[in-house]
């Protein structure tokens, strides 16, 4: 069983990563250690932050696997710093691994840029020349050499494979680290390419993207929000009511609808209170306190800010 180290980012989603990583390499026969890089805040919805481990922890990771396990097959993710790329760019000048695939990790699944210019920039000088292979993403070959580059061949000597089709979250991750297996395994480079894509042509028919609970959390709060809207317009009530965090309630309302869920709610409201203007011979001040306002000043500036007229206005209209 071949020893591979893989050097990149954690994937809480286990989509991508260090986790798919592993478990891609062990689906393959292979034995994965790793040394991480970065932690992200992570779910279905995308990445939100980012923790990129100081870089002497990455050094003091790679060189703990290294001196102990020797692995001759080296597959390296994500860098985000000009500090890890120098302390991995050192461990692979001094253990010079037979092995050394590159995935970069340029863009998120949601297009959001991870890396600087100034990184792209080391990388490019420092890290490409050591590659066995660079595995891009289409549309991402002008970020890493300043020009375009095409399928399989030869990019100022760097040896380049260029995924060309679309690929689900992850899949490009799987595709790199299987051919770091079938590379370890001492197949030629095109045949472990070959191996490589027919792999990821068996997840393709048996994976969909990764799915999470947010469209039918979106529906269940729009549900709640009619429910409760005349009492409550504070969004931890509703993330309590859904038993998920405020913070992923919001990330649910944007990604699905472009708004907050405070704007939801408050719109909501806001609708109401127009049509029972409209529709009944209530006074306003009697209407506000109905719906939970202190003041009829009060509601009448909610209203007013929400429907850009007063509510008298609104009446008279």
């Amino acid at each position: 069983m071949k020893t591979i180290l893989t050097i990149t980012g954690s994937d809480s989603t286990g989509g991508s990563g260090v986790q798919a990583d592993i478990r891609t390499i062990a689906a393959l026969g292979g034995y994965a250690v790793s040394a991480v890089t970065s932690v992200t805040v992570q779910n279905t919805l995308g990445i939100q932050a980012f923790y990129d481990l100081p870089a002497e922890i990455v050094r003091g990771q790679i060189e703990a696997i290294i001196n102990d396990m020797q692995p001759d097959t080296v597959k390296v993710g994500m860098i985000r710093t000009t500090e890890t790329l120098a302390v991995v760019v050192d461990a692979l000048l001094k253990y010079r691994p037979h092995h050394i695939i590159y995935d970069p990790i340029v863009t998120a699944s949601n297009g959001d840029r991870l890396l600087s210019d100034d990184v792209i920039t080391q990388i490019r000088c420092r890290l490409l020349p050591l590659c066995s292979l660079v595995i891009l993403r289409e549309g991402e070959t002008e970020k890493i050499f300043n020009s375009p580059s095409l399928k399989g061949k030869k990019e100022a000597d760097v040896c380049t494979y260029v995924l060309d089709d679309p690929l689900q979250h992850g899949l490009a991750n799987s595709f790199s680290s299987s051919l770091a297996v079938y590379l370890s395994q001492d197949e030629p480079m095109e045949q472990a390419i070959k191996h490589a894509r027919e792999y990821v042509r068996t997840l393709i028919t048996r994976k969909s993207d990764i799915n999470g609970r947010s469209s039918q959390l979106y529906y269940e709060f729009l549900e709640a929000v009619q429910l409760h809207y005349r009492t409550n317009r504070d969004v931890a009530f509703y993330a309590d009511c859904l038993n998920v965090s405020p913070r992923y309630l919001s990330q649910v309302a944007h990604r699905i609808s472009g708004k907050s869920p405070k704007n939801i709610i408050d719109h909501t409201l806001a609708d109401a209170l127009a049509c029972q203007l409209r529709t009944t011979q209530k006074t306003i001040q009697e209407i506000a306190y109905e719906h939970g306002f202190a003041s009829q000043a009060q509601f009448s500036k909610f209203f007013k800010k929400l429907m850009g007229q007063s509510p008298s206005e609104w009446r008279r209209t």
